[in-house]
């Protein structure tokens, strides 16, 4: 029976690879979570809404309005979703025809570009950044736009931690112009608001930007997030969304979370945050076991191991969850670390120290 169900489905979700959330691999079992990029300090809020019988706003004004103040753009301008996650699926389903168009995304990167790709039958040209670097390969990306609809980059990348040249970004957008829209994932963009593309939001009309509450705002458990561009965009956008993908106490939240108070919380987090990054990085590089650490703009640190798989899964036994990118282009025996608290990155080093002590002292085998 089960065989059969099988064969109803789809040939290219059956073969599908699905993303490998941190959740749903088991990694929410240890005391100290570094491997999911979320804050490591909660926000506490109520909602003050008491009744849902009714349905809520397929676009509710008060979030769109309270985040067009905090971006400087128009309401018009500004997408509510279900996290970044579904504008990264809406502009599939509106731009992209299946068997015909493609995306471009530049491993090693965020998976959802490609997996939500191959859930809708569309091609994918797969263009990794330059190695080391993690810069984009403009030369490679125009020889190979044929037939693509939409190029995604990540900015912070993830799960490297850099930051993209703004140049290159800009000379994307003229080569793209005409032919493709460039999305910008600025999931992590508060601990690096300076890097933000808002700004060419006028100037390019085949910019579009996807944003979230989940990582600076402390707000993961909610999925709010936002699709930014040009009104041409968003109207098409309009047209493929669910009829209520934001439930009341979800804009509730996000409206509290956009007020001038919350927003001055936010940024304390992220300086603090950024700060333990900082602290992290000078302590990882005096640790025997650790090959290579990349700088970061993120609140995350790639870092590449000596013996990574005793250094993961010693650390996984004790509670400590990472995050392991060896299978990733060229991220081999590397780990990504989220920023936690400074006494969870205390104790991370102090595990660390304890390993690579026990492997001079030969209690572990290099094997």
């Amino acid at each position: 029976m089960s065989i059969n169900i099988l064969k109803l489905a789809r040939s290219n979700v059956q073969r599908l690879i699905p993303y490998q959330s941190a959740r749903r691999i088991g990694g929410g079992h240890g005391d100290i979570l570094l491997n999911a990029n979320e804050s490591s300090k909660p926000v506490f809020f109520e909602s003050k809404k008491k009744s849902f019988h009714r349905y809520p706003e397929c676009q509710p004004i008060n979030v769109i309005s309270s985040y067009a103040n905090y971006t400087n753009l128009s309401c018009n301008q500004i997408l509510v979703t279900r996290g970044a996650d579904e504008g990264i699926e809406l502009l599939i389903k509106a731009f992209c025809e299946p068997g015909q168009d493609a995306i471009m995304y530049c491993p090693p990167t965020y998976d959802m570009y490609r997996v939500n790709a191959e859930i809708h039958g569309v091609e994918i040209k797969e263009i990794p950044t330059i190695k080391n670097t993690w810069q984009l390969d403009l030369s490679n990306i125009q020889l190979n736009l044929s037939r693509v609809k939409l190029v995604y980059v990540c900015n912070p990348n993830n799960p490297t931690g850099n930051i993209l040249l703004k140049q290159d970004l800009i000379s994307l957008l003229k080569i793209t112009l005409g032919h493709s829209l460039v999305v910008i994932d600025e999931a992590y963009i508060e601990f690096s608001p300076k890097e933000s593309m808002t700004n060419y939001l006028k100037k390019y009309p085949n910019l579009v930007i996807l944003r979230t509450l989940s990582k600076a705002f402390a707000l993961a458990g909610i999925r709010c997030g936002f699709t930014l561009a040009n009104k041409e965009v968003i109207d098409i956008l309009n047209k493929v969304i669910s009829p209520y993908p934001i439930s009341a106490p979800v804009s509730d939240i996000a409206v509290q979370s956009l007020e001038i108070p919350y927003i001055k919380l936010m940024q304390d987090r992220v300086l603090d945050s950024n700060n333990n990054r900082i602290w992290l990085i000078d302590q990882l590089k005096n640790i025997h076991c650790v090959e290579k650490v990349f700088e970061s703009n993120a609140n995350y640190i790639l870092v590449k191991f000596f013996m990574f798989k005793q250094v993961f899964q010693n650390l996984w036994d004790k509670g400590v969850i990472l995050r392991n990118q060896n299978n990733k282009i060229n991220l081999k025996n590397c780990i990504r670390i989220s920023i936690g608290t400074h006494l969870e990155s205390l104790r991370l080093i102090k595990e660390l120290k304890i390993f690579s002590k026990e492997i001079f002292e030969g209690k572990i085998s290099e094997k």
